[in-house]
């Protein structure tokens, strides 16, 4: 009997590990950290989306982006931080290019 109940209880433990198990992912480096779309300021932005003004700002142009783990911004686009990701805008219009999740930092 004590040893049905440890074989179940072990069962039981495999199960619940396989449950909380993270799902695979098909993406892998930084394309896991990509979205098409953020909230930030109060408003839902997706690509193609135009940002408020401060974020063409010099003060937003993060200059430092590899230690951000972020690629190299385009020409005539900057990386800026919005709502808890980074965010690729134009510098003339201020268009979202692409996204990142703000977890992209810790990528190792």
């Amino acid at each position: 009997m004590r040893k049905t109940k440890m074989m179940l209880l072990g069962v039981l433990l495999a199960t619940a590990g396989a449950t909380w198990a993270a799902p695979m992912s098909v993406s892998t480096g930084i394309q896991k950290y990509e979205l098409k779309e953020f909230n930030a300021d109060f408003t839902h932005f997706t690509l193609g989306d135009t940002v408020p003004e401060m974020y063409r700002t010099e003060e937003y142009n993060i200059k430092q982006w590899q230690l951000r783990n972020l690629p190299a911004p385009s020409a005539g686009s900057h990386w800026t931080y919005m709502g808890g990701n980074y965010v690729l805008i134009s510098d003339t219009e201020g268009k979202v290019l692409k996204v990142y999740d703000g977890e992209i930092f810790y990528h190792r």
